[in-house]
């Protein structure tokens, strides 16, 4: 039995003169629109229309049967786009009701099931809309008298609206309202409407939603318009979240529709969603409890695992509420929500809810940064025996991850991930399967193999979803997506490709609005883009005021990125002091390519004050971590760094060597910085090696010296790229004396002048050569 808010939803009496027929069990009712929609129907049945103009109209069929209630004018001209003439048909037979008399309303529904009942009808009456025009009928039909009047004066007013604020620009509101004073029947037909009539039947349309078309329709939707939309936006939100309503638009219309049906468990459990869209905790958790409170309520939950539906809400509803709190960071609540989910499960012996409940534990652990390969083990063993292929997937995945960040080697990896494919192929998990390739691609990344995480990016970006397409979705717009595109505008930006990475981060930003959940990936990945082309312009001014912006959305990275910026101003001591701060942090976190990163910038602080010896323990301990966790890109910078401070201690040769071991794997994988400074300090390895002195002292390898000029070629050539002049400017330099050294004039003075021009340009003194990296 239906509850008492439920009656009131589906109540059409309460605006605009809809007229309700749930109270004989039907789960609509008619309204002026439907009218209209049952006449565009009747004129497609009964008259001939050209094949295309036919196949338009058999595509808006649907959606206007199952969206929400549209004004006249939006109604014809939606019409009118796909047939001008059924369109102008559709308008003649509702001014011959609107004014005429009640018997033609009365005429036009007495012939309305004439063009469904032919024999050569493509219109069958269990058709779609066949059943709506029955559905409509069996409505009108169970309408008492009185209840019928005011469905007519309805259509009068919701016709003649139309056409009075088209031509007087003021709709004249009361000469279209029906006083129904003189109608008040006291028949027992008439329960439900008599009852209200005086407080809200004849209550009129505001004059501001007649006044704009575009305003929608604020009254109650039908059960079936209510679950259309709410299926709708839901599946919008999940798939493609920037076609769903706009979050304040959408909490609008769940407030009209709660307005009229507090107890509609389905529309809470939008209203939550949409909540967590803009990180609203309060209105999250309170539409999430009011969700299962209406559930339990409702009697709709059956039978699960011997239990009745009131313990599996509840249990359920604890899981969500741990879930929540887990996604704000409120571990506390979240464990507590959790262990009441746990023992409400385990009394009702639900293995189901229990491995979920043990999946959102491991992620908890993980979260609060503790060890959670046991458990997470333990989860995937379990999934598997009780059949959950969902679940024994994400453990994998949850323990790849895991791996990856201890160090395991990528063949085993890429291993387990290959059997978590299989799964995903074999169930059709299509989510997962995004999921893996995202996690493969973030993998190669972090081993430093750009190529391959290159080639899984697109891989990925290329595939076409296992989902069925749904309002017009063509793809998943998930977290997945974002990852991939975000690394793929990483990867073009480290090799200069900058117009890419616009076009990409453009898609990004249409794709996944700000206030999306997903935005916050691409806004840093943007502001780490900027930040690092900045740096490398040496434009340190315009890379502080990004610091603040990277910071609010990961405190390390800002961190990281503050102390960068303060280096390259001179200000060691601060930058000392935030380097150090860092890294206690992340050894406590395990992030471990920061500490690598970190212990290299601290190494550049000692280089600063001339302490090589001390910057030598820092620099073969970030090495050792790099290539303990398999860290192949920060290896090399560690080699690179390794090879620079043997220079500077007089050791060329054993920088000259190192270099070699390092070089091979950055020019295959590196980004166009790391390119050019390899080749700027092989070039400046190579001059030492030659025994060349600016001064002229000494006898220097003509053949070496020839060797470090086309080094300094191939390393200005990357260092162009990237328009990074104050490289450029140590280059040229270089250049100029190696081919004074030559006896090569036109070639010296050509390197001098480009070194002059960068000067001037530049108006800041250039750092010694020899003592930058």
């Amino acid at each position: 039995m239906a509850s008492v808010h439920e009656s009131l939803y589906f109540n059409p009496m309460m605006t605009n003169g809809v007229v309700h027929a749930n109270v004989f069990g039907i789960k609509d009712w008619v309204t002026p629109y439907k009218i209209s929609v049952l006449a565009l129907l009747y004129e497609m049945t009964a008259s001939k229309i050209p094949l295309p103009e036919r196949r338009r109209l058999n595509k808006l069929i649907l959606p206007l049967q199952q969206g929400p209630d549209l004004t006249l004018g939006q109604f014809l001209k939606t019409v009118e786009e796909c047939c001008p003439q059924t369109a102008y048909a559709v308008k003649r037979r509702l001014r011959e009701m609107a004014d005429g008399e009640l018997r033609d309303m009365e005429y036009f529904f007495s012939i309305l099931p004439t063009p469904f009942t032919a024999f050569d009808t493509e219109a069958y009456k269990t058709s779609v809309v066949g059943l709506f025009m029955r559905h409509m009928l069996l409505a009108y039909n169970k309408l008492s008298f009185s209840q019928v009047y005011k469905l007519y004066k309805s259509l009068q007013q919701y016709y003649h609206s139309h056409y009075a604020k088209r031509t007087d620009g003021q709709v004249g509101l009361p000469a279209l309202i029906a006083d129904d004073s003189d109608m008040d029947l006291t028949s027992t037909e008439d329960t439900v409407g008599d009852r209200i009539d005086k407080e809200e039947l004849d209550t009129p349309l505001h004059e501001s939603e007649l006044r704009n078309d575009n305003a929608p329709s604020k009254g109650p939707l039908s059960q079936k318009q209510a679950e259309y939309f709410l299926a709708r936006q839901a599946y919008l939100l999940k798939n493609d979240e920037n076609k769903a309503l706009k979050p304040a638009a959408l909490q609008e219309e769940l407030n009209n529709m709660l307005k009229f049906n507090p107890d509609f468990a389905e529309a809470h459990y939008l209203n939550y969603l949409n909540s967590m869209r803009v990180q609203d905790i309060f209105l999250s958790a309170h539409s999430l409890l009011h969700y299962f409170d209406r559930l339990i309520l409702s009697g709709n939950e059956g039978k699960s695992n011997g239990d009745e539906g009131y313990g599996r809400s509840l249990r359920y509803a604890a899981l969500n509420l741990a879930s929540l709190h887990c996604r704000f960071g409120h571990y506390q609540q979240a464990d507590l929500a959790l262990q009441e989910a746990i023992r409400i499960a385990q009394e009702s012996n639900d293995h189901v809810c229990l491995q979920h409940c043990l999946s959102w534990l491991y992620t908890l652990e993980q979260m609060k940064g503790s060890d959670s390969a046991v458990l997470t083990e333990d989860s995937v063993k379990m999934a598997a025996h009780f059949c959950l292929p969902y679940l024994a997937s994400l453990g994998i995945q949850s323990l790849v991850q895991q791996g990856a960040t201890q160090g395991k080697t990528a063949h085993k990896l890429m291993d387990a991930l290959k059997d978590t494919d299989i799964l995903h192929w074999k169930h059709s998990l299509s989510e997962l399967i995004e999921i893996s390739l995202a996690q493969t691609t973030s993998i190669w990344r972090m081993y430093g193999k750009s190529t391959m995480a290159l080639q899984q990016a697109q891989l990925l970006l290329n595939m076409s979803s296992l989902e069925p397409v749904n309002f017009g979705v063509q793809q998943n717009n998930t977290e997945a997506f974002t990852v991939a595109l975000c690394h793929l505008a990483e990867l073009h930006a480290e090799q200069g490709l900058y117009s890419a990475v616009s076009e990409i981060l453009q898609h990004l930003k249409e794709q996944f609005p700000p206030h999306t959940q997903h935005a916050k990936l691409w806004m840093l990945c943007d502001l780490k883009i900027q930040f690092e082309r900045h740096m490398n312009e040496g434009k340190y001014y315009l890379a502080e005021p990004l610091i603040t912006a990277m910071s609010a959305l990961n405190k390390t990275e800002g961190l990281y990125r503050k102390a960068q910026v303060l280096k390259a101003l001179n200000r060691t001591t601060e930058a000392y002091s935030i380097l150090q701060r860092l890294q206690v942090h992340c050894e406590k976190a395990k992030c471990t390519e920061i500490v690598i990163r970190v212990m290299l910038s601290t190494a550049e602080l000692h280089w600063e004050s001339s302490g090589f010896f001390t910057a030598l323990p820092l620099l073969l301990q970030a090495l050792a971590l790099a290539r303990q966790h398999h860290l192949q890109c920060l290896a090399s910078e560690a080699m690179l760094h390794l090879a620079f401070t043997q220079l500077m201690l007089g050791v060329p040769k054993q920088a000259l060597s190192v270099l070699h071991e390092a070089i091979e794997p950055i020019l295959a994988h590196g980004s166009v910085m790391d390119k050019g400074r390899a080749l700027l300090l092989t070039a400046r390895c190579q001059i030492a090696v030659a025994g060349f002195r600016p001064n002229g002292q000494g006898q220097a390898d003509l053949n070496v010296v020839v060797l470090a000029v086309d080094t300094l070629n191939e390393a200005a050539a990357y260092f162009c790229k990237l328009n990074c002049k104050e490289r450029l400017r140590d280059i040229h330099y270089l250049q100029a004396q190696l081919h004074h050294a030559l006896g090569q004039t036109s070639k010296r003075n050509k390197s001098a002048m480009l070194f002059r021009l960068l000067d001037q340009e530049l108006q800041s003194p250039a750092p010694p050569v020899y003592m930058r990296l």
